[in-house]
């Protein structure tokens, strides 16, 4: 073979390999778009490691249906629309997480009318631990009294902030909920909490027309994949990808088990062009193994890792970097600097 012919050939194979990963998933031609996830810490948006990272697109900041709805049908969105200003001011985007679950049995997200035992049935039911140890609340998504009151704020949210915020993600729709007994919550069964799951998501769609929307799948009550296999999270990801909605998870942490064989597959299996999205959060920048052990500093920067898994192989659109210290400061920012 002529050799002065060799580069040809391979930048032919280049092209042919670039083509053939980006027609196999369509998200594969977008570069991802890396934010940071503050949680409830809004005062963090203006810190100069964030601001002054480039790379950084935005802020995801989560805030509770209670502090959004403080009366029935009384909306106050001042914070949302001050944190939009100051990021939009600083050439920053912002990312809504809205949270109606908590994982605290000291917190419930929802406004206090709605735990009205009459007409909503309490509003929330209690996230309990194998021992019946309550660690947090979760809204009645299966309760349509609760859904018409949640879809409420999502239309007034869409009409306030659709176009104006990067996107708005609903949190994930793994719950601890006891399924079946005397002591289950009114009307919960595993294919009513999927059916609330559809229709908030195709609200939230319908609200936000032009903003991305997102919903958190990562486990599904009354299945355990890939043993006990009912279809609710893949008919999930399914729905997202017939209603082009996005479709993300929290935790990244490429060698846990139970993610992989749940929301780390059903994303690598994507076909639509829809965004998806991963959170970085607490414990994984240090490594958490299958039985959650925690590595002892000093510890390895994992953060080049978890950008490769996320975009190579789960082909996110959306990274949520979490704000942990000292790693945020550090790895995250020294391997976004140098990009």
């Amino acid at each position: 073979m002529n050799i002065s012919i060799m580069p040809l050939i391979l930048f032919f194979i280049l092209i042919c390999s670039c083509n053939f990963a980006c027609a196999s998933h369509p998200e594969a031609s977008h570069l991802v778009r890396n934010f940071v996830f503050f949680n409830r810490d809004r005062q963090r948006i203006s810190e100069s490691s964030f601001l002054e990272t480039k790379n950084l697109v935005g802020a995801q900041l989560m805030y509770a249906w209670r502090e959004l709805e403080p009366s029935e049908d009384v909306y106050d969105f001042s914070e949302i629309q001050q944190d939009l200003k100051y990021l939009s001011s600083k050439g920053k985007k912002l990312f809504i997480q809205l949270q109606d679950t908590t994982f605290s049995a000291s917190m419930k997200a929802v406004p206090k009318y709605l735990l009205d035992e009459a007409r909503f049935n309490g509003g929330v039911d209690p996230q309990c631990d194998s021992s019946g140890k309550t660690n947090g609340w979760v809204a009645r998504r299966w309760d349509p009294a609760v859904r018409e009151r949640f879809h409420k704020l999502l239309h007034a949210l869409g009409k306030a902030f659709d176009g104006k915020i990067e996107g708005l993600n609903l949190q994930e729709t793994s719950i601890e909920v006891i399924e079946e007994g005397p002591n289950a919550p009114k009307g919960f069964t595993p294919k009513a909490y999927l059916e609330g799951i559809l229709v908030n998501m195709q609200v939230l769609k319908d609200a936000f027309p032009t903003s991305v929307t997102m919903q958190y799948a990562n486990f599904m009550p009354g299945e355990w994949l890939p043993h006990e296999d009912h279809s609710y999270l893949r008919s999930v990801y399914q729905f997202a990808e017939e209603k082009g909605i996005g479709i993300g998870t929290p935790d990244l942490m490429p060698e846990h088990r139970h993610h992989k064989n749940h929301a780390y597959k059903l994303m690598h299996e994507l076909t639509a062009p829809i965004p998806v999205g991963v959170a970085v959060q607490d414990g994984n920048y240090i490594g958490r193994t299958n039985d959650d052990t925690v590595l002892n500093p000093p510890w390895p920067n994992l953060v080049p890792a978890l950008s490769a898994f996320a975009q190579d192989y789960l082909r996110a659109r959306y990274i949520f970097w979490g704000a942990q210290e000292p790693y945020f400061g550090h790895d995250v920012i020294l391997y976004l600097r140098e990009k």
